[in-house]
């Protein structure tokens, strides 16, 4: 193993023990809140319980996909499992939806019929939340711009977050001013809370899934780059997508003149093609693919992207 896979799956093992942590702790609360809910009436305690359940199984994809993702490449996935973790950002988004939905609708109805709620156990069940949430929240930190797995799980240790905050509040009203709504108020909170993030955790998978050019990749840039090199004519058939978040590709062909074919300048071209990617685009050498053809060959292809 070179020592730049090995840095590679020290890294990805150091994500894979964070993410036990803090599945650990995220499912932990999940139960307190859970009989909290059951002890006091609250929804909203119930609705940030089942956002948590939700977490936890969000977090759990996330770690099988971690160590999916720890598999070595095969003949038959020459990737490996990268793209594990795009699958498993896809359902925790799916998941975070459901919840949300649920979270919003019975919040209206409880606006019209509140029941009774235990405020004060309510708020001391909150506060166990906030501080659960905000361990995990350190924890994931430091690892949460590396992979849409890891954004995935701090996006989720947040929102949890965001609704122990939003339960306190709750039971502090309740306490104060008997007005019982609160609950259900902040029940729909934690459900507008849920959504708009979850929209666009699940955008950027599935563009994934689909293949489109990475975000922030200019392909006019890279064409306009690649014809600015010594002998290249034209190139065509130029397509950009991820594997997994932190794995771009790219792939081109690139019409040289034809007396490079013969000369030997062949080989410097596509050693300046895969550099200059590199060094512009962040594209590593081994990520880039470029067919060379002579220009006399442009007339055999019918189709040109």
């Amino acid at each position: 193993m070179s020592g730049h896979e090995h840095n590679h799956a020290a890294e990805a093992t150091a994500r894979r023990g964070k993410l036990i942590a803090v599945f650990a702790i995220t499912f932990t609360v999940m139960i307190a809140e859970i009989i909290g809910a059951a002890l006091t009436g609250s929804l909203a305690l119930l609705a940030d319980a089942g956002h948590m359940f939700t977490d936890s199984a969000g977090l759990l994809i996330a770690l099988i996909a971690a160590s999916l993702a720890l598999k070595p490449a095969t003949l038959t996935r020459t990737w490996g499992y990268k793209r594990a973790e795009i699958i498993a950002a896809a359902g925790q988004a799916a998941l975070l939806l459901a919840v949300g939905g649920f979270v919003i609708v019975e919040g209206i109805r409880r606006l019209f019929e509140p029941p009774e709620i235990g405020e004060s156990a309510m708020l001391w069940f909150g506060i166990i939340g906030l501080v659960g949430n905000a361990i995990g929240l350190v924890i994931l930190a430091s690892g949460r711009n590396h992979n849409f797995n890891m954004k995935a799980a701090f996006l989720e240790v947040l929102n949890d977050a965001l609704g122990s905050v939003a339960v306190i509040a709750a039971a502090i009203i309740i306490a104060l001013t008997g007005w019982l709504q609160a609950d259900a108020l902040v029940s729909l909170l934690i459900g507008v809370l849920i959504i708009p993030r979850t929209l666009k955790l699940l955008r950027d998978t599935v563009n994934v899934l689909m293949e489109s050019t990475p975000k922030g990749l200019d392909l006019a840039k890279v064409r306009e780059h690649i014809l600015a090199l010594p002998h290249v004519i034209d190139v065509h058939d130029l397509h950009a997508s991820l594997v997994a978040s932190g794995t771009p590709v790219l792939s081109a062909h690139v019409t040289v003149e034809d007396n490079c074919m013969t000369d030997g300048h062949a080989a410097s071209i596509l050693a300046d093609l895969q550099d200059c990617v590199a060094r512009h685009f962040d594209i590593s050498v081994e990520h880039s693919t470029f067919q060379i053809e002579p220009a006399a060959h442009r007339d055999q292809e019918s189709i040109h992207h």
